[in-house]
Protein backbone atom coordinates (compact mmCIF):
# COMPACT_ATOMS: atom_id res chain seq x y z
CA UNK A 1 0.00 0.00 0.00
CA UNK A 2 0.75 3.24 -0.47
CA UNK A 3 -0.43 6.54 1.22
CA UNK A 4 0.61 10.07 0.91
CA UNK A 5 -0.52 12.41 3.97
CA UNK A 6 -1.47 15.76 3.04
CA UNK A 7 -0.56 17.68 5.91
CA UNK A 8 1.70 19.85 8.09
CA UNK A 9 5.37 18.07 8.50
CA UNK A 10 6.06 20.08 11.79
CA UNK A 11 3.27 18.79 13.66
CA UNK A 12 3.62 15.18 16.02
CA UNK A 13 0.38 14.12 15.11
CA UNK A 14 1.06 13.78 11.63
CA UNK A 15 4.45 12.22 12.19
CA UNK A 16 3.07 9.45 14.43
CA UNK A 17 0.59 8.52 11.69
CA UNK A 18 3.13 8.71 9.40
CA UNK A 19 5.76 6.52 11.26
CA UNK A 20 2.83 4.17 11.68
CA UNK A 21 2.43 3.07 8.28
CA UNK A 22 6.04 2.43 8.16
CA UNK A 23 6.22 0.43 10.65
CA UNK A 24 3.40 -1.20 8.90
CA UNK A 25 5.76 -1.87 5.79
CA UNK A 26 3.40 0.65 4.05
CA UNK A 27 4.77 3.45 1.55
CA UNK A 28 4.25 6.76 2.90
CA UNK A 29 5.01 10.03 2.16
CA UNK A 30 4.16 13.51 3.47
CA UNK A 31 3.50 16.18 1.86
CA UNK A 32 3.64 19.27 3.36
CA UNK A 33 3.33 23.17 2.75
CA UNK A 34 7.00 25.08 2.69
CA UNK A 35 6.58 27.17 5.90
CA UNK A 36 5.34 23.72 7.69
CA UNK A 37 8.07 21.52 6.78
CA UNK A 38 9.99 20.14 9.64
CA UNK A 39 13.89 19.03 8.53
CA UNK A 40 14.18 16.95 11.88
CA UNK A 41 10.47 14.59 11.04
CA UNK A 42 11.73 14.67 6.99
CA UNK A 43 15.20 12.33 8.79
CA UNK A 44 12.37 9.53 9.45
CA UNK A 45 10.13 10.20 6.85
CA UNK A 46 10.39 10.92 3.23
CA UNK A 47 8.83 14.65 3.31
CA UNK A 48 7.75 16.95 -0.58
CA UNK A 49 7.47 20.83 0.05
CA UNK A 50 4.45 22.34 -1.74
CA UNK A 51 5.30 26.14 -2.55
CA UNK A 52 3.69 29.40 -1.84
CA UNK A 53 3.79 31.45 -4.24
CA UNK A 54 1.24 33.84 -3.42
CA UNK A 55 0.01 35.40 -0.16
CA UNK A 56 -3.19 34.48 1.61
CA UNK A 57 -5.83 31.28 -0.07
CA UNK A 58 -4.12 32.46 -3.60
CA UNK A 59 -0.66 30.52 -2.14
CA UNK A 60 -3.42 27.36 -2.75
CA UNK A 61 -3.18 27.14 -6.39
CA UNK A 62 0.85 27.38 -6.85
CA UNK A 63 0.37 24.28 -4.60
CA UNK A 64 -2.35 22.62 -6.34
CA UNK A 65 0.07 22.05 -9.43
CA UNK A 66 3.12 20.65 -7.75
CA UNK A 67 0.82 18.46 -5.50
CA UNK A 68 -0.46 16.81 -9.36
CA UNK A 69 2.56 16.70 -10.28
CA UNK A 70 3.91 14.52 -6.86
CA UNK A 71 0.77 12.48 -7.07
CA UNK A 72 1.16 11.47 -10.73
CA UNK A 73 4.69 10.24 -10.33
CA UNK A 74 4.32 8.56 -7.12
CA UNK A 75 0.75 7.52 -7.55
CA UNK A 76 -0.21 6.20 -3.83
CA UNK A 77 -3.77 4.08 -2.90
CA UNK A 78 -4.78 7.01 -0.74
CA UNK A 79 -3.81 10.80 -0.79
CA UNK A 80 -5.25 11.86 2.92
CA UNK A 81 -6.04 15.23 3.90
CA UNK A 82 -5.09 16.62 7.63
CA UNK A 83 -7.08 19.92 8.02
CA UNK A 84 -10.18 20.65 5.79
CA UNK A 85 -9.38 24.31 5.59
CA UNK A 86 -5.94 24.18 3.34
CA UNK A 87 -4.63 21.14 3.15
CA UNK A 88 -7.93 19.47 2.60
CA UNK A 89 -8.69 22.29 -0.28
CA UNK A 90 -5.65 21.65 -1.95
CA UNK A 91 -6.24 17.92 -2.09
CA UNK A 92 -9.87 18.81 -3.55
CA UNK A 93 -8.48 20.98 -6.39
CA UNK A 94 -6.32 18.44 -6.96
CA UNK A 95 -9.12 16.27 -7.69
CA UNK A 96 -7.08 12.75 -6.66
CA UNK A 97 -8.87 9.59 -5.67
CA UNK A 98 -9.62 7.79 -3.32
CA UNK A 99 -9.12 11.26 -0.98
CA UNK A 100 -9.85 11.11 2.46
CA UNK A 101 -10.18 14.01 4.85
CA UNK A 102 -9.48 14.59 8.63
CA UNK A 103 -11.22 17.62 10.45
CA UNK A 104 -8.97 18.77 13.06
CA UNK A 105 -10.81 21.68 15.06
CA UNK A 106 -10.85 25.11 14.19
CA UNK A 107 -10.75 24.13 10.29
CA UNK A 108 -14.33 22.99 11.38
CA UNK A 109 -15.69 24.66 14.44
CA UNK A 110 -14.17 28.39 13.39
CA UNK A 111 -13.02 28.65 9.91
CA UNK A 112 -16.56 28.12 7.76
CA UNK A 113 -18.35 30.24 10.57
CA UNK A 114 -15.96 33.56 9.51
CA UNK A 115 -17.15 34.44 5.69
CA UNK A 116 -19.08 32.93 2.77
CA UNK A 117 -15.73 32.19 1.00
CA UNK A 118 -14.42 29.51 4.00
CA UNK A 119 -17.86 28.09 3.97
CA UNK A 120 -17.74 27.19 0.35
CA UNK A 121 -14.03 25.63 0.56
CA UNK A 122 -15.18 23.32 3.55
CA UNK A 123 -18.45 22.11 1.83
CA UNK A 124 -16.66 21.80 -1.71
CA UNK A 125 -13.23 20.06 0.39
CA UNK A 126 -16.48 17.76 2.06
CA UNK A 127 -17.97 17.29 -1.36
CA UNK A 128 -15.06 16.14 -2.96
CA UNK A 129 -14.01 13.60 -0.42
CA UNK A 130 -14.62 9.70 -0.56
CA UNK A 131 -14.16 9.54 3.19
CA UNK A 132 -14.30 12.05 6.33
CA UNK A 133 -12.53 11.52 9.15
CA UNK A 134 -12.77 13.33 12.64
CA UNK A 135 -11.72 12.44 15.94
CA UNK A 136 -14.76 12.65 17.80
CA UNK A 137 -18.15 12.27 17.81
CA UNK A 138 -18.83 15.60 18.77
CA UNK A 139 -16.91 16.68 16.33
CA UNK A 140 -18.57 14.46 13.66
CA UNK A 141 -21.49 16.34 14.29
CA UNK A 142 -20.56 19.89 13.62
CA UNK A 143 -19.18 18.67 10.29
CA UNK A 144 -22.23 16.97 9.33
CA UNK A 145 -23.21 20.91 9.06
CA UNK A 146 -21.43 20.68 5.89
CA UNK A 147 -22.07 17.65 4.27
CA UNK A 148 -24.38 14.64 3.85
CA UNK A 149 -21.75 12.05 3.81
CA UNK A 150 -21.35 9.94 7.04
CA UNK A 151 -18.52 10.73 9.24
CA UNK A 152 -15.95 8.26 10.34
CA UNK A 153 -15.05 8.54 13.92
CA UNK A 154 -11.46 7.76 14.09
CA UNK A 155 -10.07 8.73 18.04
CA UNK A 156 -6.43 9.73 17.96
CA UNK A 157 -5.46 7.38 20.62
CA UNK A 158 -1.86 7.05 22.74
CA UNK A 159 1.12 5.24 22.59
CA UNK A 160 0.32 2.98 25.57
CA UNK A 161 4.38 1.62 25.85
CA UNK A 162 5.00 5.26 26.45
CA UNK A 163 2.30 7.01 28.16
CA UNK A 164 2.34 4.75 31.01
CA UNK A 165 2.76 5.45 35.02
CA UNK A 166 6.35 5.53 36.20
CA UNK A 167 7.90 5.24 39.75
CA UNK A 168 6.79 8.05 41.80
CA UNK A 169 9.38 9.94 43.60
CA UNK A 170 8.91 10.69 47.42
CA UNK A 171 7.74 14.68 47.68
CA UNK A 172 5.74 16.61 50.26
CA UNK A 173 3.98 18.79 47.51
CA UNK A 174 1.03 18.35 45.39
CA UNK A 175 1.48 19.45 42.15
CA UNK A 176 -1.31 20.49 39.80
CA UNK A 177 -0.51 20.98 36.65
CA UNK A 178 -1.13 20.77 32.63
CA UNK A 179 1.26 20.19 29.27
CA UNK A 180 -0.22 22.85 26.41
CA UNK A 181 0.73 25.69 24.58
CA UNK A 182 0.77 28.62 26.44
CA UNK A 183 -2.42 30.32 24.56
CA UNK A 184 -5.66 31.52 25.71
CA UNK A 185 -7.45 28.55 24.05
CA UNK A 186 -6.30 26.30 26.48
CA UNK A 187 -7.44 28.40 29.27
CA UNK A 188 -3.70 28.78 30.99
CA UNK A 189 -5.28 32.11 32.75
CA UNK A 190 -7.93 30.27 34.53
CA UNK A 191 -5.80 27.57 36.00
CA UNK A 192 -3.34 30.19 36.79
CA UNK A 193 -6.35 32.54 38.83
CA UNK A 194 -7.88 28.51 40.47
CA UNK A 195 -4.60 27.81 41.64
CA UNK A 196 -4.41 30.99 43.58
CA UNK A 197 -7.42 30.37 45.21
CA UNK A 198 -6.70 27.37 47.04
CA UNK A 199 -3.22 27.56 47.12
CA UNK A 200 -3.71 29.29 50.82
CA UNK A 201 -5.86 26.97 51.74
CA UNK A 202 -3.64 23.95 50.51
CA UNK A 203 -0.07 25.79 51.21
CA UNK A 204 1.47 22.24 50.22
CA UNK A 205 0.67 22.69 46.20
CA UNK A 206 2.73 23.49 43.40
CA UNK A 207 1.95 24.00 40.12
CA UNK A 208 3.48 23.35 36.96
CA UNK A 209 3.10 25.06 33.56
CA UNK A 210 4.92 22.93 30.93
CA UNK A 211 4.96 24.19 27.30
CA UNK A 212 5.57 27.23 25.74
CA UNK A 213 3.50 29.53 23.58
CA UNK A 214 3.30 33.55 22.28
CA UNK A 215 1.31 34.22 26.12
CA UNK A 216 4.19 32.77 28.19
CA UNK A 217 4.95 36.49 29.13
CA UNK A 218 1.68 37.16 30.07
CA UNK A 219 1.12 34.38 32.04
CA UNK A 220 4.29 34.85 34.44
CA UNK A 221 3.25 38.04 34.88
CA UNK A 222 -0.39 36.94 36.16
CA UNK A 223 0.99 34.69 38.72
CA UNK A 224 3.68 37.35 39.97
CA UNK A 225 0.47 39.28 40.40
CA UNK A 226 -1.41 36.82 42.28
CA UNK A 227 1.40 36.11 44.49
CA UNK A 228 1.83 32.38 43.83
CA UNK A 229 5.62 32.75 41.03
CA UNK A 230 7.40 31.44 44.04
CA UNK A 231 5.46 28.11 43.73
CA UNK A 232 4.87 28.08 39.83
CA UNK A 233 7.05 26.13 37.42
CA UNK A 234 7.21 26.90 33.42
CA UNK A 235 9.41 24.48 32.17
CA UNK A 236 9.08 25.99 28.89
CA UNK A 237 9.23 23.86 25.46
CA UNK A 238 10.08 20.19 26.38
CA UNK A 239 10.51 17.55 23.70
CA UNK A 240 7.88 15.04 22.97
CA UNK A 241 10.01 11.94 24.09
CA UNK A 242 9.94 13.80 28.07
CA UNK A 243 6.52 14.31 27.96
CA UNK A 244 5.63 11.47 29.98
CA UNK A 245 8.12 11.70 32.59
CA UNK A 246 6.40 15.30 32.97
CA UNK A 247 2.85 14.28 33.33
CA UNK A 248 3.88 11.69 35.90
CA UNK A 249 4.93 14.43 38.09
CA UNK A 250 1.59 15.93 38.30
CA UNK A 251 -1.06 14.96 40.44
CA UNK A 252 -3.96 16.89 38.99
CA UNK A 253 -3.99 17.25 35.43
CA UNK A 254 -6.01 20.45 34.18
CA UNK A 255 -7.16 21.04 30.73
CA UNK A 256 -9.05 24.26 31.13
CA UNK A 257 -9.69 24.55 27.35
CA UNK A 258 -12.07 27.60 26.68
CA UNK A 259 -12.92 26.21 22.71
CA UNK A 260 -14.99 23.85 20.74
CA UNK A 261 -12.07 23.32 18.98
CA UNK A 262 -10.37 21.20 21.42
CA UNK A 263 -11.71 18.34 19.40
CA UNK A 264 -10.90 15.73 21.26
CA UNK A 265 -8.49 16.24 23.89
CA UNK A 266 -5.44 13.74 23.67
CA UNK A 267 -3.25 15.79 26.58
CA UNK A 268 -6.24 14.41 29.09
CA UNK A 269 -6.09 10.78 27.48
CA UNK A 270 -1.78 10.93 27.55
CA UNK A 271 -2.69 12.13 31.55
CA UNK A 272 -5.15 9.17 31.90
CA UNK A 273 -2.80 6.96 30.62
CA UNK A 274 -0.21 7.84 33.28
CA UNK A 275 -2.75 7.64 35.84
CA UNK A 276 -3.06 10.89 36.78
CA UNK A 277 -6.74 12.37 37.82
CA UNK A 278 -8.01 14.81 35.40
CA UNK A 279 -10.11 18.34 35.81
CA UNK A 280 -11.31 19.39 32.07
CA UNK A 281 -13.60 22.11 30.79
CA UNK A 282 -16.82 21.16 29.36
CA UNK A 283 -16.10 22.05 25.61
CA UNK A 284 -15.41 20.01 22.21
CA UNK A 285 -14.55 16.72 22.62
CA UNK A 286 -13.13 16.75 26.04
CA UNK A 287 -16.25 15.23 28.14
CA UNK A 288 -16.18 12.61 25.71
CA UNK A 289 -12.69 11.22 26.16
CA UNK A 290 -13.23 11.51 30.09
CA UNK A 291 -15.50 9.73 32.23
CA UNK A 292 -17.35 12.04 34.25
CA UNK A 293 -16.51 11.47 37.74
CA UNK A 294 -15.02 8.31 37.25
CA UNK A 295 -11.53 9.53 35.43
CA UNK A 296 -11.80 13.10 36.23
CA UNK A 297 -14.47 16.09 37.07
CA UNK A 298 -15.73 18.25 34.22
CA UNK A 299 -16.10 21.80 35.20
CA UNK A 300 -17.91 24.67 32.95
CA UNK A 301 -15.35 26.68 30.58
CA UNK A 302 -13.64 30.35 31.41
CA UNK A 303 -14.46 29.03 35.12
CA UNK A 304 -11.63 29.83 37.62
CA UNK A 305 -14.31 29.38 40.75
CA UNK A 306 -15.70 25.74 39.53
CA UNK A 307 -11.98 24.70 38.49
CA UNK A 308 -10.62 25.80 42.30
CA UNK A 309 -13.29 23.58 43.44
CA UNK A 310 -12.64 20.58 41.55
CA UNK A 311 -9.24 20.56 43.05
CA UNK A 312 -10.29 21.49 46.54
CA UNK A 313 -12.05 18.20 45.99
CA UNK A 314 -9.22 16.12 44.79
CA UNK A 315 -6.65 17.97 46.86
CA UNK A 316 -8.94 16.66 49.78
CA UNK A 317 -9.63 12.94 49.03
CA UNK A 318 -6.26 10.83 48.36
CA UNK A 319 -8.27 8.18 47.70
CA UNK A 320 -10.42 9.73 44.98
CA UNK A 321 -7.19 10.64 43.45
CA UNK A 322 -5.68 7.38 43.58
CA UNK A 323 -9.34 5.70 42.48
CA UNK A 324 -9.82 8.09 39.22
CA UNK A 325 -5.83 7.75 38.11
CA UNK A 326 -6.55 3.63 38.32
CA UNK A 327 -10.08 4.38 36.01
CA UNK A 328 -8.23 5.91 33.50
CA UNK A 329 -5.66 3.93 33.05
CA UNK A 330 -8.38 0.83 32.18
CA UNK A 331 -10.91 3.49 30.46
CA UNK A 332 -7.81 4.74 27.87
CA UNK A 333 -6.61 0.78 27.26
CA UNK A 334 -10.19 0.45 26.18
CA UNK A 335 -11.02 3.01 24.09
CA UNK A 336 -7.83 4.89 23.19
CA UNK A 337 -4.90 2.38 22.41
CA UNK A 338 -3.04 3.94 20.02
CA UNK A 339 -2.26 0.96 18.29
CA UNK A 340 -5.75 0.09 18.22
CA UNK A 341 -6.93 3.22 16.95
CA UNK A 342 -4.43 3.34 14.13
CA UNK A 343 -5.27 -0.09 12.88
CA UNK A 344 -8.50 1.07 12.52
CA UNK A 345 -7.83 3.73 10.49
CA UNK A 346 -5.70 1.40 8.08
CA UNK A 347 -9.44 -1.28 8.38
CA UNK A 348 -10.96 1.91 6.52
CA UNK A 349 -8.19 2.19 3.82
CA UNK A 350 -8.52 -1.61 3.35
CA UNK A 351 -12.57 -1.01 2.72
CA UNK A 352 -12.34 1.59 0.78
CA UNK A 353 -9.75 -0.03 -1.51
CA UNK A 354 -11.51 -3.17 -1.56
CA UNK A 355 -14.51 -1.40 -2.51
CA UNK A 356 -16.80 -2.02 0.63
Amino acid sequence: MKIALLAPSKSIHTHKWARFYQQQGIDVKVITFQDHYSPEYAKEVETVKLPKWFPGKFSYISSVFALKSFLSSFQPDILHAHYVSSYGFVGALANYHPFYVSVWGRDIYQFPQQNRVNRSIVEFTLRKADVICSTSHVMAEETKKYTDKPVEVTPFGVDLTIFKPLEKREKETITIGTVKALSDKYGIADLIKAFAMIHQDYPQTNLMIVGDGPQRQEYEQLAETLGIRHVTTFTGRVPNTEVPTYINEIDIFAVPSTEDSESFGVAAVEAMACGVPVVVSNVGGLPEVVKKDVTGLIVPKENPNALAQAFRQLLSDESLRKQMGQNGISHVKEQYNWIDNANGMLKLYEQTLNGV
